[in-house]
C-alpha cells in the first residue's frame, strides 16, 4: 500500500508537469538550449539529488560535493529527500527547476519514474546528469563507476569463493526498478552460469528487495534462511544488503555455512569482516562520484566536448569511455576491495 500511494503521488506530481510544462519528452530531446552557458561562472548553481540525503553513502557522497565546491569556488551543493522515495525526488527535482538552477545531478531511486520531471528540466535547458541510470532516457550523460555487467560478475566471484563454488544462491537488490543494482545482479548470475556450474539460482526467488534500509536486508536474510534450508548464499547489491544480511547469519548461527557478497561501505561492514562472517566488500567511493558528477556538469556548462579519454579529475575517473555503442553512458575504472586487511583505511 505505502509503494502504491507514492506511485499515486509521484503520477499526479509528474502529471501535473506533463500538462503544465510538457516535461514529458522521452526522447531526450530538448526544446530549450544545452550544452554551454551565457551566463557567469560565478553565477552557476550545480545541485546533486541523491536518492536519500539521510543514507550514510550519499552522506558520503555530499563530502565530494562540497570538496567540488571548495577546489573550484562554484556554488555546488547536494539536496535530496528524507528517505528513499521516488515521488519525494521528483518533488526535490521539481524545486530545483523552479529555483532556477544550472545544472542537477541525479543518482534516481526509479529512472523510469523520473523521465517527466528531467525531460521539464532539460527543456529549461537545465544540464541534466545522472549516476546509476544506464538507461536514463532524459539525461544528457550517465556516469557510470565502472562496466555495472563486470562489476556484477566481480561480487559473484567473491560470493563463489565463500560458498566454495557450489550451492545454492539467490540475489538481493534495493527494488527491482532501480537499474544499476539489477544490473549487478544480471551481471553475477549470467557470470555465476558460466563460470560456477554447480552454484544454482533460487527458482522460487531469484530477486528479493530489501528497500535500501539495513533492518529490511536482516529481516528478509532471516525469512529466506528460514524458509529456504538448502540456500547456501545472498549476492547483495545495496550498500545496506551486506551488512543487514550478515548480521542475520551471525545471530541464526550460521557463520561459516551460509555466506553473502555485496556492495558496502567500510565502517558498516567492519565488525563482519573483521570476525569473518563477510569475507570481502565492494564498492566505489561515493565521495568520487559526487565530486565526478559536478566535474561533469561545469564541462557541459563551459561547452566542452565529452568524449572517450574523458578526465573529471580524480582517480578511477581520469579516463572515461562511453559504454559500447552509447553516446550517453561513460564509465570508468572506480570499483574498491574492503577486506578484514584493509577496512581500518577507508576513513568511512
Amino acid at each position: 500500500m505505502k509503494r502504491m500511494l507514492s506511485v499515486f503521488v509521484l503520477m499526479v506530481l509528474t502529471g501535473m508537469v506533463a500538462f503544465a510544462g510538457g516535461g514529458g519528452d522521452r526522447s531526450g530531446a530538448s526544446s530549450g538550449p544545452q550544452g554551454k552557458s551565457s551566463k557567469p561562472e560565478k553565477d552557476w548553481r550545480i545541485a546533486l539529488v541523491p536518492k536519500d540525503s539521510t543514507n550514510a553513502w550519499f552522506v558520503r557522497m555530499e563530502v565530494g560535493v562540497k570538496e567540488f565546491a571548495r577546489n573550484t569556488g562554484l556554488n555546488a551543493f547536494q539536496k535530496g529527500p528524507a528517505r528513499t522515495d521516488a515521488a519525494l525526488q521528483a518533488q526535490v527535482i521539481e524545486d530545483l527547476i523552479a529555483q532556477g538552477v544550472d545544472a542537477i545531478c541525479v543518482v534516481p531511486v526509479d529512472p523510469a519514474a523520473l523521465e517527466p520531471v528531467l525531460g521539464k528540466a532539460l527543456s529549461r535547458g537545465i544540464v541534466v546528469v545522472t549516476h546509476e541510470a544506464s538507461f536514463q532516457e532524459n539525461t544528457m550523460y550517465d556516469i557510470e563507476a565502472f562496466d555495472n555487467t563486470e562489476y556484477g560478475a566481480f561480487i559473484m566471484d567473491n560470493l563463489a569463493k565463500a560458498m566454495g563454488e557450489s550451492g545454492t544462491y539467490t540475489t538481493m537488490v534495493a527494488h527491482v526498478t532501480n537499474a544499476s543494482h539489477n544490473e549487478w545482479a544480471d551481471g553475477g548470475v549470467a557470470h555465476q552460469k558460466t563460470a560456477y556450474p554447480r552454484m544454482t539460482l533460487l527458482a522460487a526467488e531469484p530477486r528479493v528487495e530489501s528497500e535500501d534500509n539495513m533492518e529490511r536486508s536482516y529481516e528478509r536474510a532471516k525469512e529466506l534462511f528460514k524458509k529456504y534450508p538448502d540456500l547456501k548464499g545472498i549476492m547483495g547489491t545495496s550498500s545496506k544488503d551486506a551488512p543487514g544480511i550478515a548480521r542475520a547469519i551471525e545471530e541464526m548461527g550460521l557463520k561459516g555455512k551460509v555466506f553473502t557478497s555485496g556492495t558496502g561501505l567500510p565502517e558498516e561492514n567492519k565488525v563482519f569482516l573483521k570476525d569473518g562472517t563477510l569475507a570481502a566488500a565492494t564498492l566505489w567511493d561515493p565521495k568520487d562520484a559526487g565530486y565526478a558528477l559536478c566535474s561533469l556538469a561545469v564541462k557541459i556548462l563551459r561547452g566542452e566536448p565529452i568524449g572517450n579519454g574523458l578526465n573529471l579529475g580524480l582517480p578511477g575517473y581520469e579516463n572515461m569511455k562511453f559504454l559500447g555503442d552509447s553516446k550517453k553512458v561513460l564509465i570508468g575504472s572506480g570499483w574498491i576491495v574492503i577486506d578484514k586487511n584493509n577496512v581500518d583505511s577507508f576513513g568511512f
